[in-house]
């Protein structure tokens, strides 16, 4: 591991230790401010958290235009249902496994906390020639991408931006899908009482990757909402069960990867559930074979429902599975011109059964925005039939890409220069700040990079370690290039 990798790595180690979860980055602000400020940095906060470090140019580089490194704080907190680990509260354990760094049974947070450490390692190398720097650190990237909508005009000055929150090493990124979150509220009816002489089953789904709702939403992987309703809906058939709870998904970002249901039978029916559940099980590990080899479903059953909640009356049941089998999950439209690409897609992100209403979160993404906004009035009408109201967030826009960019000129040319191969350059189905940045600076000339994650937004996200080393060379060349 050669001594910038090492540093960025320390870097990294640093922030793992403090606690980031999205809506909650109040103490690695802090920590970045007193980063800079004490390495004597012009460093400044707006009101919605976000943080700008100033790093002047060196000497013969006064005179270049500024260009903005930009990453964000926040992270998606996964883990496995096991583990203790408090997100509020705990650092990241990290783990080296040979050329991989990974987390203890949580999500490792590289996306984008090792953005953040190679910006920062910019600003700790006396050495790098480079021109003014302005390093761009934006809160709540994760759930909205709140920090980039509410960025301070008066942040920035540079018009040149380089976002570290690419996840393949070697692949330029030049264009993301726009999104909408879209919360949905059913009204459901219990019973008044608990029914006499009932057992209660808890059906669970487990064992799937899940992963990110953008970029690994084309790679056949499991909903263990969606399969946990089409469980339901089998059980429906042969038994009258009712549903008493039910909980799947976490983040709307990310796909579920388990989901526990409860409902309510008679005694006599135990033996048919188990059955049902069993050739259920079967069928969808046959389905998801390439996948998801890990997949499991089971029912369990006890004596008393220990949920302090009522059964639902059977049409209220009924509602929540219909309405949960009807809305969408998966690419609903790839691109006309590569095929390759996906162009539209949706995730059925979160289900959760309250008191008296249900609770579902789908997340729509496109590159193309109209396409976007009819996939959430197809939500909206389905939300609408079962009886629910339906709240969309404010979205955020795609990021078209410029082909005839200077800063991509550039850098393919450092690239090819270094690594004597040329880069790939892509578009992202998945949200990126550029689109918020770019349409909010008129003429910012964007790409984005980063170092190779696998499976982030799940606790099986690592870092290639190598990769980090890649992208430093490229972007310390880069900078200098523009002084030649």
């Amino acid at each position: 591991m050669d001594m910038n990798t090492r540093q960025i790595l320390n870097l990294f180690e640093q922030i793992s230790a403090i606690p980031r979860c999205s809506k909650q980055e109040a103490g690695i602000s802090r920590w970045l401010q007193d980063w800079g400020c004490s390495r004597g940095l012009a460093t400044v906060s707006d009101p919605a958290g976000n943080v700008v470090m100033r790093i002047p140019p060196t000497p013969g580089f006064e005179t270049l235009p500024g260009v903005v490194i930009q990453s964000h704080m926040d992270m998606v907190c996964e883990k496995l249902p096991e583990t203790d680990h408090d997100f509020t509260r705990d650092p990241i354990r990290l783990i080296y496994d040979g050329d991989w760094l990974k987390a203890d049974r949580t999500t490792l947070g590289a996306d984008n906390g090792i953005g953040m450490a190679i910006a920062l390692a910019l600003a700790a190398d006396a050495a790098l020639r480079h021109p003014p720097l302005e390093l761009l650190f934006t809160v709540d990237e994760e759930t909205g991408l709140t920090g980039a909508q509410r960025l301070s005009p008066e942040m920035i000055q540079g018009r040149i931006l380089i976002n570290l929150d690419s996840e393949d090493e070697g692949i330029f990124t030049v264009g993301c899908a726009g999104g909408m979150d879209t919360h949905i509220r059913i009204p459901v009816e219990r019973e008044r009482t608990a029914a006499n002489d009932c057992l209660y089953g808890v059906i669970r789904v487990s064992g799937l990757q899940g992963g990110h709702s953008g970029i690994d939403i084309h790679r056949q992987r499991a909903n263990a909402v969606s399969l946990a309703v089409r469980a339901l809906a089998a059980c429906r058939k042969h038994a009258q069960i009712q549903l008493i709870s039910l909980k799947g998904g976490k983040a709307h970002n990310a796909i579920p990867r388990d989901c526990r249901a409860m409902v309510a039978c008679m005694r006599g029916d135990a033996g048919l559930l188990q059955e049902c559940i069993a050739v259920f099980a079967e069928t969808v590990k046959n389905e998801y074979a390439a996948s998801e080899p890990d997949l499991r479903i089971v029912i369990d059953f006890q004596n008393d429902g220990q949920s302090g909640n009522c059964p639902l009356t059977p049409g209220a049941t009924d509602r929540v599975i219909a309405l949960l089998l009807a809305l969408p999950h998966g690419v609903s439209r790839r691109s006309a011109s590569d095929p390759g690409i996906v162009e539209t897609s949706s995730n059925l992100a979160v289900a959760e059964l309250h008191n008296d209403e249900l609770v579902a979160v789908t997340s729509q993404r496109s590159s193309i925005m109209s396409l976007r906004d009819a996939l959430t009035r197809k939500i909206e009408a389905i939300a609408f039939l079962a009886g629910g109201r339906v709240q969309n967030g404010n979205g955020y826009p795609s990021w078209q890409p410029n082909m005839q960019s200077a800063l991509l000129a550039r850098s393919k040319a450092v690239y090819q220069e270094i690594f004597f191969q040329p880069p790939r350059i892509e578009e992202i189905h998945a949200g990126l700040e550029c689109g918020i940045i770019g349409a909010k600076f008129t003429g910012m000339d964007m790409i984005s990079i980063g170092p190779t994650m696998k499976c982030p937004h799940s606790p099986s996200e690592k870092l290639f370690i190598p990769s980090v080393e890649k992208v430093w060379r490229f972007l310390a060349a880069l900078l200098e290039s523009y002084g030649k």
